[in-house]
């Protein structure tokens, strides 16, 4: 006979401890295949539980297909396949903590003072009462119609842009686009990226299988004549500000670039606009995607940069003669932002406190650039590191006077609590790589604590 104990301040109903008891036999081997089960008045009045409790703990057996009735006859313990829950859990990998740094030139991040909580807070609540049961409908394929419309307006009235809202996709970060991307233009073709380069946009392409290839780099961003030397259909760069050089691409390079896709049919520029806004000398930078004639650029840009990382925003304008083969073949894609987070972004912007917040975060990063430099050059690391590419986005280099290896420099400097990127990482090929560059991500870094982290770093020199 089944015997078991319980316990009413388990916060656990008796049916269902009764059926975790009984479920647990059988999965043990205590209960055998085909054993037959007691009665549920025989089992009831032996555990001296009520017949229902009983009846429901069994029900809920037979519906997960452990045990099965026979009528008239009773229950009986289904044929079930010993499951290998403890031996698998023995192989699970470990999950490392994050090492936690007193100076980390790594991560772009934005510090909590710095977000609009309290307009970002006043808008969701808008947001709610204005859209109500609007909240509960199926978004639009491209997003919703209030967000296009005000980036389209933003676009139009800081970067000289003129947008139809129609052309522009929302997605859920920027990783998700470039994976539409590949199955809109298509798997066939060769995918080209900048070396050195962001990192991630080429792991991306890789993990979709298609063909890659990595072109260099010169003085004006990357090289025309190597990319007219390969077998690109498309080509991924960041002409505004390229990551992680800091090269902004004059004209005339950009005019080869949509010289090269206009020559052949199916060849395409992929414009990054990553952090464009954040341009600290003259005006913005005009896009690539407003110089085109002949609808080859795809234009991209995010809001995680501008508002937060966890604003998982992106959105791509597409050439009318793509939008239309978007529509055709993806556009049975649902969109993958909520509908709350894009109306209360579209009363972001619609009502200019996107424009307050660029502005005021423009100021604050330029004060937080100027504090970081005026560091290097005047505190511990003076004479010993020399600034470079420091008039746009959120990161400039810093070559350091050093006779360390790349990797020794990084390793010693994460001992004293420094954590460093060198521009070597970017690079395909780091052995021929510039060595002794570090890529200073800024937007990041804790002021107070500044000081002490170079003077970590300038114990180097010291040993």
């Amino acid at each position: 006979m089944l015997t078991y104990t319980f316990s009413k301040a388990e916060g656990v109903s008796l049916y269902e401890q009764l059926y975790r008891h009984i479920k647990e036999d059988i999965l043990s081997g205590h209960l055998t295949a085909g054993e037959k089960l007691p009665s549920k008045r025989t089992l009831a009045e032996h555990l001296k539980l009520s017949v229902i409790t009983v009846k429901n703990a069994y029900e809920q057996l037979i519906a997960e297909g452990y045990i099965y009735g026979v009528e008239k006859k009773g229950y009986y313990v289904s044929n079930i396949e010993q499951p290998l829950h403890v031996e698998a859990a023995r192989h699970l990998p470990s999950v490392e903590k994050e090492k936690t740094y007193l100076l980390d030139l790594v991560t772009n991040s934005i510090s909590a003072e710095n977000f609009p909580f309290t307009v970002w807070s006043k808008l969701m609540r808008q947001t709610i009462l204005e859209q109500d049961m609007g909240l509960l409908q199926p978004m639009p394929y491209n997003g919703a119609l209030a967000l296009r419309q005000a980036i389209a307006e933003n676009l139009q009235q800081f970067r000289g842009m003129n947008i139809d809202p129609e052309q522009i996709i929302i997605g859920a970060g920027t990783e998700f686009l470039y994976y539409l991307l590949i199955q809109l233009l298509g798997r066939e073709r060769t995918y080209a990226v900048e070396d050195p380069g962001y990192g991630k946009i080429a792991r991306i392409y890789q993990s979709n299988q298609v063909p890659l290839r990595r072109i260099g780099l010169d003085y004006a961003g990357l090289s025309a004549q190597e990319l007219r030397r390969s077998d690109a259909d498309v080509v991924h760069i960041s002409p505004s500000h390229h990551y992680p050089t800091g090269i902004v691409m004059p004209i005339t390079r950009r005019q080869e670039l949509l010289r090269w896709a206009a020559e052949q049919e199916g060849r395409y520029i992929l414009e990054d606009d990553y952090d464009s806004e954040f341009r600290f000398v003259g005006r913005p930078i005009p896009t690539m995607f407003s110089t085109d004639r002949h609808e080859r650029v795809i234009y991209l840009n995010t809001f995680s940069k501008t508002i937060a990382p966890s604003i998982r925003i992106s959105y791509m304008i597409l050439p009318p003669h793509l939008l239309s083969e978007y529509r055709h073949r993806l556009s049975f894609y649902a969109c993958t932002v909520s509908s709350f987070e894009q109306y209360t972004l579209a009363a972001f912007m619609s009502q200019g406190r996107y424009e307050q917040h660029i502005n005021r975060m423009r100021n604050r990063y330029r004060q937080k650039r100027d504090a970081v430099i005026g560091m290097i050059r005047n505190g511990p690391l003076a004479g010993r590191a020399e600034i470079m590419e420091q008039d746009a986005g959120l990161h400039f280099l810093m070559q350091l006077d050093t006779q360390l290896s790349d990797q020794e420099l990084r390793r010693r400097a994460a001992e004293k609590g420094v954590r460093l990127a060198l521009l070597s990482d970017y690079y395909s090929d780091s052995a021929g790589a510039p060595q002794h560059v570090a890529v200073v991500n800024y937007s990041g870094i804790e002021l107070k604590t500044l000081q002490q982290g170079m003077e970590r770093l300038a114990e180097l020199w010291e040993e």
